[in-house]
Parts: C-alpha cells; structure tokens; sequence
C-alpha cells in the first residue's frame, strides 16, 4: 500500500515538476510569467495533435517516432507561447501578469478549439480522445522494476518522463548554481540595471530562459496526458496542475532541486483522498487545498526569516528601461 501511494505521488507530482523547473528558470531573469496554466495546456495539446496525426498516417507505430513527434510538437507549442509572452512584456512592455494571466485564458482556449476538432474526426460518442498506442509506449518501465518488489516499484517503475523531470531539475539547478550562464540569469532578475552596466544582454536572456522554461513547462502537459491519462484528452479535464506548479515554485524558494521533493509532498496530498475509506466531499476538497495552504505558510515563515536566498529575484515582475538606467 504505502509503495503504491508513493509512487502515485510521483506520478502526480511529475507535471507539477516540469510547471515549477520551468517557472523557475523564467522568474530567475525577472519574468513573472502567470502563463503557465495555459501554456502547459497548448504543450498537452500540442504534443496530442502531433501523436493523433501520427497515428492516424501510419498502420504500425515506429516507437522512436511515436516518442519523438508528440515531443517535439510539445516543446515547439509551449516555447512559442513563451515567444508571445517575452515579445509582450519585454519588447512591447506590456503588464507582466496581465499578460500572464491572458496567456492562461488564451492557452486553454487554444487548447480547447483544437481539442474538440480533434473530437469530432473520431466520430465518437465518448467527448475525449484515446492515444492508448502512443501512451504504452510513453508508459514503458524499466524491465527489472517488478523484479525489485516494493523497491522497484518505488524508484523505477514509470515512464521516461518522469526521470527526465528529475534530471532537468537537477541540471537547471547546477546551471543557476555553478555556471557563469546563471550567474548572469541571476543578476538579470535581480538588478537588470547592473546586469547590462556589465555589458550583459537583459533582453536576450529574459527570451532565452523564458522560451526554455515555457518548454520544460509544456512537458508537464504532455506528460500528464500520455502517461497519468494513459493518453486519453479531454477537454478542461488538466485541473488545477498549472496553479500548483507556480504554487511550488514559493515552496521550493526557487530551487529547481527543493522542487523535487515539493512535488512529492503535492502529490501525495493530492492522492491521499482517495485512500482514506468513507471520505467525504469536502473532506477531500480540504485535502487539495492543503498545497495552497503549505505554500502560504512557507511564505510567510520565509518573509519572516528575510534571508536573501529564499527570496524571490529583486525585479521579479518589473518592467526594465534601459533608456531609464
């Protein structure tokens, strides 16, 4: 039982990883990108038009394709909501959470339209689509997981994608960490002024990382549809994952490597409900508040305790002027 829990936490938590590794990475250069509920949505649908178009042309799936098409029309559908967002508020100037927010409502509209065109190809009664093809193949374990017991099934028995969560949040924790390339990320969100004083281009890493995070974000998409839907989409069926993705990124204090475990403990408090016998409606919604209200608590502890390094970027959502440095 508790192996079971535990590994339905991961799964749970895996698109909330991908949403929170990518918001970091944004909010690192100053962009305070409140998108990525909807850009998470365009990368799902994205990488579910490529995987339904793919199987729809072919009688047998090659599985490097099958994994491949779906990926790179995820990453290429979320980077260039990113594009729109820094082409808004970075050459254009535009409010960042207005735009943020807008995103949102403009991705899950995207998402929708395009869904429910898709609907009606299948000719089905049932309002949803079915990648079951696809999804086996972005669900295989590894070979040896079963043999392991409880061990196995802890550690090794998902899809690809949920190691590749873990191992972007790892690198892009080094690269803010350890690398000249993040320590300059890093002195753009926090003093863009003194950044480019320094001859470092603002402008070009707030489109760099905002466009990578948006990525990674959009995997959190993909990977919620192929693998925890067992490739089933449905229109509005992505919940609440884009808000608690952002929600990690104040409990995880801005690290990439914190969120790891963040989104576990999410996870866990997401699924816990439905192993408790004989609860009640709002018992459960009181259990998937409970993410909301840990991160409200971080945030005030960290208030508090006022340390630099657990505070957010100086110029998180301001607006930079090189004309006014």
């Amino acid at each position: 039982m508790i192996a079971t829990i535990i590994q339905r936490a991961v799964m749970q938590g895996t698109p909330l990883l991908f949403g929170s590794t990518g918001e970091i990475l944004t909010e690192k250069s100053g962009n305070l990108n409140l998108g990525i509920p909807g850009i998470m949505y365009v990368g799902a649908i994205s990488g579910v038009a490529g995987s339904f178009i793919y199987e729809q042309s072919v009688a047998v799936l090659n599985p490097f394709l099958a994994i491949l098409i779906p990926l790179v029309c995820s990453i290429l559908g979320s980077a260039l909501m990113g594009l729109i967002y820094c082409f808004l508020t970075v050459s254009m100037r535009a409010n960042q959470n207005v735009t943020g927010l807008a995103l949102t409502t403009f991705g899950i509209g995207i998402g929708n339209f395009f869904g429910g065109s898709l609907i009606k190809l299948v000719d089905t009664d049932v309002p949803s689509i079915s990648l079951s093809a696809t999804s086996t193949i972005f669900k295989t374990e590894l070979p040896f997981a079963h043999s392991l017991g409880s061990f196995g099934e802890i550690f090794f028995s998902y899809g690809f994608l949920v190691y590749v969560a873990i191992i972007v949040a790892l690198i892009s924790s080094h690269v803010l960490k350890k690398t000249r390339t993040g320590l300059h990320l890093r002195a753009v969100g926090e003093s863009p002024e003194t950044a480019d004083a320094a001859g470092i281009s603002v402008t070009k890493y707030k489109y760099i990382s905002t466009c990578i995070g948006s990525a990674i974000a959009g995997l959190g998409g993909l990977y919620y549809v192929m693998d925890y839907a067992n490739g089933v989409w449905s229109n509005n069926g992505f919940g609440d994952r884009g808000w608690l993705s952002i929600a990690l990124v104040i409990f995880s204090v801005w690290r990439p490597s914190i969120s790891i475990l963040g989104s576990i403990l999410f996870g866990f408090l997401y699924v816990i409900p439905t192993y408790i016998p004989n609860i009640t409606v709002s018992t459960k919604i009181l259990f998937e508040m409970l993410p909301y209200v840990v991160t409200i608590l971080v945030l005030i502890i960290t208030s508090i305790r006022d340390k630099k390094e657990n505070q957010p970027p100086a110029a998180l959502g301001l607006p930079y002027f090189r004309e006014e440095r």
